[in-house]
């Protein structure tokens, strides 16, 4: 296993992390503790040594689960990451209750590595107005906490924004080689690591579809004159960056653990050629020729006036077409208009499309998408 340095610690992580979000389970959803454990320890052992959970993940369930995988020993030898749930979080006096739950759940007197889960404007703004970085010196002062992050989920100027207003140490991101101008982005990757930040990426794969191979991708990696599975290109396309200190996995089988592990031997800097980047722009152009809905995210759209996410909403849509799989990516459109913004909210005032530079007929495009994700 490979390690880099995580900035404004001493702390040297495995550049693969294990996620668990995407436990294995049982017939009736239940993480499977048997396999899963089996995996964690597995991993562990051959010297992955970040593991990332949250307090929502598989219905509150993960952060405990962690608990008995850890122990006989395991905690100690592992930097344990997790999140506060701050759409819950109404007072300071809620963060610091989630806060030691979480350590009572986890069995840990002190959580290494502890994010804000998933900020955008919204809910930063909501965090600032509660004093959460007063939240945070306090939990880093009495120990519970080691180090302060976030993951994020909104445009590069929010993410920027909320880099500049605390001493963080990292940040967590989704970036892959699709998502290069996807929320935080290239731009946000720089920016961070510039202001001394730790990288942590999520999505690496795109929940996987980018895992999967089609005839047409089968024949473009090829070309690249080198046998790598379509995983392993994804994820060499991250480790070949410098910024990024960790690489998450959410990882369902023992095989995903083994296969993953052994790409990460190879998981150095600057380690990609010329031809080799060359294959990711053809595959690039190939999954964007799927492309159905032709918006840019410009987001001059926006904000709709009954709060429509348009370009979000074209994205989920786009999504199903460019990687074949409905079900993903009505599962990330659902997840993201948990709270709102789903295209079936549209008034039909037309305003939208006075604005977009496209040209879009977006009133008739939202319809599309309100079907193909219906319930």
């Amino acid at each position: 296993m490979l390690y880099r340095k995580m900035n404004n610690t001493d702390r040297k992580l495995s550049i693969l992390g294990f996620g668990c979000m995407r436990l294995p389970q049982t017939a009736d959803f239940a993480i499977d503790e048997v396999k899963a454990t089996a995996m964690v320890r597995y991993a562990i052992d051959r010297g992955i040594n970040y593991i990332d959970t949250a307090y929502v993940y598989h219905n509150g369930e993960s952060e405990p689960f962690l608990s008995r995988a850890l122990a006989d020993g395991y905690r100690q030898k592992v930097n344990l990451a997790t999140k506060m749930p701050v759409w819950d979080v109404e007072s300071q006096q809620d963060m610091d209750r989630i806060l030691d739950e979480q350590l009572q759940r986890l069995n840990t007197d002190h959580i290494d590595f502890y994010l804000l889960h998933g900020l955008s404007h919204s809910s930063w703004v909501d965090m600032v107005n509660l004093n959460v970085g007063e939240f945070l010196d306090n939990a880093i002062a009495d120990g519970r906490i080691r180090s302060a992050g976030f993951s994020f989920h909104d445009n590069v100027q929010v993410f920027k924004e909320i880099v500049d207003a605390y001493p963080w140490t990292f940040a967590q991101i989704q970036y892959n080689y699709m998502d290069e101008d996807y929320q935080a982005g290239t731009a946000g990757l720089n920016y961070a690591a510039e202001k001394g930040l730790g990288i942590v990426v999520m999505e690496p794969l795109r929940g996987g579809v980018l895992a999967q191979e089609t005839a047409e991708t089968k024949k473009l990696w090829a070309s690249g004159g080198k046998s790598l599975s379509a995983a392993e290109w994804g994820l060499r396309w991250l480790w070949n960056r410098p910024e990024v200190t960790v690489v998450l996995s959410g990882m369902s089988t023992m095989q995903q653990v083994k296969d993953n592990m052994s790409y990460a031997n190879d998981g150095k800097p600057s380690l990609l050629t010329a031809n080799d980047l060359d294959v990711y722009e053809q595959v690039k152009t190939f999954y964007r020729s799927r492309v159905k809905i032709p918006c840019t995210n410009c987001r001059y759209c926006q904000p709709c006036m009954v709060g429509v996410g348009i370009p979000d909403c074209f994205s989920a849509y786009n999504d199903a077409f460019i990687y074949n799989d409905t079900a993903a990516a009505k599962f990330c459109y659902n997840a993201f208009t948990a709270s709102g913004g789903d295209a079936s909210q549209c008034q039909d005032c037309g305003v939208c499309e006075s604005l977009c530079p496209q040209h879009i007929l977006i009133r008739e495009r939202l319809k599309e998408v309100v079907s193909l994700f219906k319930h």
